[in-house]
């Protein structure tokens, strides 16, 4: 199917958010909203978004990615995922309008881009689905164990490694240093926030458990991010007995890295998000 791609603005407060629309030719009424994970802008890294949207669109399914406001070339100030929920809004609003004949959007989103859909979607009607792509539940005593547990015994495996110490290029010392500050995160008290806001994990498992649409978890198995996402669900009965629900689909990529930068694995991404939307 031929698509095709029209640049675009909508405002958010007072300021221009750009983006790019990528339209199919007989376009489905459910689109897709691409929530950019940060610091990035709308075509992503090795250009993920933009090849993403032009995959879906090509099966039927209309995509918008855009910048949300001081990221890429946006208007506004710069604020963190925690802070987008209006210029999400904005999107929605923009892409449900009458020249797209989208009537309810899929809220795709990786790293903090996830986390920032399961805060939104809860509020907005018009949010049907979320794909929460390594979702970002970072704590400093969580990416302490998570690396203690994946990664050092991943490096112990690698031949590269064992070279680096045959050669000499080894150093003990730093190691043990570093070994030593992630054993002290990993068995310090969590340390009490003094914000106003809950905790993200809170905030996130709040999300999902208010949201009533459907849900696919896409994790990577050679990713920190990913693998600390799964060790909290493991340790939390709250967050299985959501994960578990009949409305979440999960789908893992053993071998792929945070942001699936080989072809193989973006393909991956796409055929799964594809399937998953054409199972409606």
């Amino acid at each position: 199917m031929n698509v095709e791609q029209r640049a675009l603005r909508f405002q958010c407060r007072g300021d221009w958010l750009y983006g790019v629309a990528t339209m199919p030719e007989q376009a489905r009424a459910r689109g897709v909203i691409i929530v950019v994970g940060g610091p990035q802008y709308r075509v992503g890294s090795h250009r993920q978004f933009a090849l993403l949207a032009r995959e879906l669109a090509a099966r039927g399914t209309p995509v918008l990615r855009f910048d949300y406001r001081g990221m890429g070339d946006s208007q506004g100030d710069p604020r963190s995922f925690e802070d987008i929920d209006d210029d999400l809004r904005a999107a929605v609003d923009h892409f449900t309008g009458a020249e797209y004949g989208v009537t309810e959007v899929v809220l795709w989103g990786l790293c903090d881009g996830a986390s920032a859909a399961l805060f939104y979607a809860p509020q907005d009607a018009r949010v049907t689905g979320v794909v929460l792509a390594n979702p970002w539940a970072r704590s400093s005593d969580g990416i302490a164990k998570t690396t203690l547990k994946h990664y050092y015994r991943r490096r112990l495996l690698e031949p590269a490694f064992w070279k680096k110490i045959i050669e000499g290029r080894f150093n003990p010392g730093k190691a043990l240093a570093s070994f030593a500050r992630l054993l002290g995160a990993a068995t310090a008290a969590p340390v009490p926030t003094s914000e106003c806001k809950a905790p993200l994990r809170e905030r996130m498992r709040e999300g999902l458990a208010q949201f009533r649409g459907k849900v696919l978890l896409l994790t990577s198995g050679v990713d920190l991010t990913a693998q600390e996402f799964l060790e909290m669900e493991k340790s939390s009965s709250d967050w299985k007995s959501l994960l578990a629900r009949p409305q979440v689909s999960r789908q893992t990529l053993p071998d792929a890295d945070h942001t699936f930068s080989r072809r193989s694995w973006r393909d991956q991404v796409a055929q799964h998000t594809a399937n998953w939307l054409d199972a409606w």
